[in-house]
């Protein structure tokens, strides 16, 4: 159930003062390095995609230097980061179309990111959001979870659930807001056996009250 606009604001506090340092798990030193990291973390842990990362972007970390590999090369980098052909054919177009058509530089508008090879919505908003400093709302896993569980959302699908948080919160939080309910599904709200009983937002959330 959605929260009144009071209780938002309030849950949003909290969320705020519970996580003040919250930033991105994966490791990233250029837009390109995240925009990799954040295709190879699909259906895996930003700590397994950290592990691969460290060492695949000691010898390729630009869009150059991938579009100048083939599919063998790379493989045995992502193997462990799971549905990695899929990911890593898409990882090689992309970064051919980068060298191609954008000088080697990521594109910072949603319309061009997502017609990118395998980059979706989520992965497009995390980029902009990280490495450009654009507002914007990656509904993840944890995000879509949380959001919805303590009613800053009510809404079936990741399309509408990020529609209605932009709604409910203040645009200059977008980002941070991201990473708030990241950290708090991780460590509180987890999906399986939620910590109600340890959670700040326990006093303004239907599902601590009703669980």
């Amino acid at each position: 159930m959605m929260l009144t606009k009071e209780k938002q604001k309030t849950a949003l506090r909290l969320l705020k003062e519970s996580y003040p340092d919250a930033k991105p798990a994966l490791h990233f030193s250029s837009p390109f390095e995240l925009l990799v990291a954040t295709m190879l973390s699909a259906q895996c842990t930003d700590k397994q995609v950290n592990k691969v990362t460290d060492v695949l972007f000691k010898k390729y970390n630009t869009a150059e230097a991938f579009s100048q590999i083939d599919y063998e090369t790379l493989e045995p980098f992502i193997h462990s980061c799971g549905f990695f052909r899929m990911k890593g054919h898409n990882i090689l177009a992309m970064s051919r179309i980068l060298t191609e058509k954008y000088g080697g530089e990521v594109p910072q508008t949603r319309e061009e990111l997502t017609a990118l090879p395998g980059v979706g919505r989520k992965t497009a908003n995390v980029v902009l959001s990280n490495a450009f400093g654009i507002p914007a709302i990656a509904v993840d896993t944890h995000v879509f979870r949380v959001s919805n569980r303590i009613g800053l959302a009510e809404a079936n699908d990741v399309e509408k659930t990020e529609q209605q948080l932009m709604e409910n919160i203040p645009e200059e939080d977008w980002s941070a807001a991201h990473h708030w309910l990241i950290y708090h599904g991780r460590l509180v709200c987890a999906a399986q056996k939620p910590k109600c009983e340890e959670c700040t937002l326990r006093e303004v959330c239907d599902f601590a009250v009703h669980r």
